[in-house]
C-alpha cells in the first residue's frame, strides 16, 4: 500500500558530495515523518536524519553541519524526501535506507522501509 523508491547512492571521494532521494506514493492520508537511517558492515542500523510533517528536523551528531534532509509534498499521497550529503567521509560509507510512517486511507498507521542504496566515501 505504499511504495518508497530511493535513488542517489553511489561512490565518491573523501570531501564529495551525494544526494539522496526517497519517492513515497501509495494508500496515503498523511505523513507523520520521513528520515534517513543507515547500516554499516558489522553495525547496527542508526539514525541519519529525520523530518516531521511540521518541518521539525533532528540530526545524528556525526552529520551535523554537514547533511540536509529536505522534503517536497506534491499531495498527501506523494511525498518525496532528500538527504544531501556534504564533506563526505569514509566513515559514511554504509547502506542509506529510507523511511516513513503516517496514516493509510483505511485507517490505520503504517511505517515503511526502502529497498536501501548504497554508499561508498573511498579514494
Amino acid at each position: 500500500q505504499v511504495q518508497l523508491v530511493e535513488s542517489g547512492g553511489g561512490l565518491v571521494q573523501p570531501g564529495g558530495s551525494l544526494r539522496l532521494s526517497c519517492a513515497a506514493s501509495g494508500s496515503i492520508v498523511s505523513i507523520y515523518a520521513m528520515g534517513w537511517y543507515r547500516q554499516a558492515p558489522g553495525k547496527q542500523r542508526e539514525l541519519v536524519a529525520r523530518i516531521t510533517s511540521g518541518g521539525t528536523t533532528r540530526y545524528a551528531d556525526s552529520v551535523k553541519g554537514r547533511f540536509t534532509i529536505s522534503t517536497i509534498s506534491r499531495d498527501n499521497a506523494n511525498n518525496t524526501v532528500y538527504l544531501q550529503m556534504n564533506s563526505l567521509k569514509p566513515e559514511d560509507t554504509a547502506v542509506y535506507y529510507c523511511n516513513t510512517d503516517g496514516l493509510l486511507r483505511v485507517g490505520s498507521d503504517f511505517i515503511s522501509w526502502g529497498q536501501g542504496t548504497q554508499v561508498t566515501v573511498s579514494s
